[in-house]
């Protein structure tokens, strides 16, 4: 009698909850790929759709880059997942990969997670289409003008220099976050257009905001109190409100006298929407600006780190970046474009910096119709993800891809079938738009610490991260020091 209770205890308590929970995950399986094309012969790709509802999105969470490895390990380099609330293809591979970037409103379109257009809004570069993408993109790219690049230089030394003095004074940095503000106050200068004092006044509170928003940006849909997404809206709520007193004033300033203002990208967003003739939108300028501010910050601060931890554990690179200032004259205190451009092999060690680990892992696309890829259908309305990460991994073109190698950039040569290989920035008609200024902040920055400091990585090599953009678990403690450049 006892055996017969226990038995009846034990199917009523596991193994029925057991087999319900397998049950529910096959049809969970069966009804997220529904929307598979009877029409097209080819099969959908391999994978696994997850849990019920929430699909694999935890996972992606909780383990990023090891997750997207595992995936790729396992089923090749075009799989089926479902993240974010929707059935979703990751796309790995140069020939993958051109094949979606190059096929934008013919095969795909931009679509990134509902809670990234939900917090960063549908007006957005990177959520708008068609004309209305045209003249955003031609409005901002006027702020990364060669004239506009060279009259920033001076900002981002004055910057880099008053943190690199502070860094100079402490036993230990937090490099990363530590550059994350000093790229902050960039940005808010140089792109929104802050006053230094607009910016003493309100970094700390807008730098919490603004981390706080970029922590929740890829979260599961769900507006309830103290869900990601609700605290990530309610951080972009505040960040709103800043820009926004900002945007009354520039244009305040501009109603009483034009000539005299700075156009940074936030006022030839104003100055565009004005030209229009209709009212002022000013939703779509706020967000606009916190974009602009995401781009512009977060991807950069991600850069500098590993730039900081990858020359921490390769002393000869520096020595040969220090070395080549040297030898091409440059002068810190009369720092310009065409001095920066002679730095061929500085160049090199931004771009190898950004092949092992690009800021963006990734962009997010959805399907117009359905399509063939390398022999797997992707059906209509399913997203599609490009890896830039995992495409840099297996690219063929980087013989010893583990190794970090700046010289390789030097004979590498660049043709149609290899471009690909190497897309830190995207690529096709939604390459950052933003990318010679990122090339020309991260050049500044690495010049001025090579000149004035040494260093060295306290913990060693780190544990890099995602979430949304690379960065070290520890925050790579490290320690500065005077460089004194000895006489030869």
């Amino acid at each position: 009698m006892a055996l017969s209770a226990l038995l009846v205890t034990l199917w009523c308590s596991v193994l029925l909850p057991g087999l319900m929970l397998l049950v529910a995950a096959r049809l969970w399986e069966v009804y997220s790929v529904r929307g598979r094309d009877p029409d097209c012969p080819r099969p959908l790709p391999p994978g696994s759709m997850g849990l019920p509802f929430i699909g694999e999105t935890l996972q992606l969470l909780l383990q990023r880059r090891r997750f997207l490895r595992v995936k790729r390990q396992r089923y090749g380099n075009i799989y089926r997942t479902h993240l974010f609330g929707s059935p979703t293809v990751r796309v790995t591979g140069a020939e993958n990969v051109r094949q979606i970037l190059l096929g934008e409103h013919k095969l795909v379109s931009v679509r990134w997670p509902a809670s990234v257009r939900a917090i960063l809004g549908a007006d957005t570069l990177s959520n708008v289409h068609g004309e209305q993408h045209k003249t955003k993109k031609r409005a901002i790219l006027r702020a990364f003008s060669r004239e506009a690049l060279e009259s920033y230089i001076p900002v981002i030394q004055e910057e880099v220099g008053a943190a690199v003095q502070q860094w100079l004074l402490r036993d230990g940095v937090l490099v990363y976050v530590e550059v994350k503000r000093l790229m902050f106050r960039v940005a808010m200068r140089i792109l929104l257009g802050f006053r230094t004092e607009q910016i003493r006044t309100d970094q700390t509170q807008l730098l919490e905001a603004f981390e706080e928003m970029i922590r929740n940006l890829f979260s599961l849909p769900i507006d309830l109190p103290f869900s990601g997404l609700y605290r990530g809206l309610k951080a972009r709520n505040f960040i709103h409100s800043k820009i926004e007193e900002n945007i009354r004033k520039k244009v305040q300033d501009s109603d009483s006298d034009s000539d005299s203002l700075h156009r940074d990208a936030l006022q030839l967003l104003i100055d565009s929407s004005r030209n229009t003739g209709e009212p002022l939108n000013m939703q779509a300028i706020k967000e606009s600006a916190t974009e602009l501010l995401f781009g512009g910050h977060e991807t950069t601060a991600s850069s500098a780190t590993s730039l900081v931890m990858f020359l921490g554990l390769n002393p000869e690179v520096v020595a040969r970046v220090r070395q080549e200032v040297t030898d091409t004259g440059v002068e810190l205190k009369s720092l310009t474009l065409e001095a920066l451009e002679r730095l061929k092999y500085t160049s090199c060690v931004i771009k190898e910096t950004l092949r092992i680990n690009p800021p963006v892992p990734g962009g997010f696309r959805v399907a117009l119709r359905t399509f063939d890829l390398n022999g797997y259908q992707i059906p209509k309305g399913w997203n599609v993800i490009y890896s830039i990460c995992d495409t840099h991994d297996v690219a063929e073109i980087f013989p010893r891809k583990e190794e970090f190698r700046p010289e390789r950039f030097l004979t590498n040569p660049s043709s149609d079938s290899s471009r690909f290989q190497y897309i830190p920035f995207g690529g096709g008609s939604r390459m950052c738009v933003g990318k010679e200024f990122a090339k020309v902040l991260l050049k500044v920055f690495l010049v001025e610490v090579i000149s004035r400091c040494d260093w060295t990585l306290l913990n060693g090599p780190p544990t890099m991260k995602t979430g949304p953009t690379v960065y070290p678990v520890d925050n790579l403690p490290t320690k500065f020091t005077s460089y004194v450049q000895r006489e030869p």
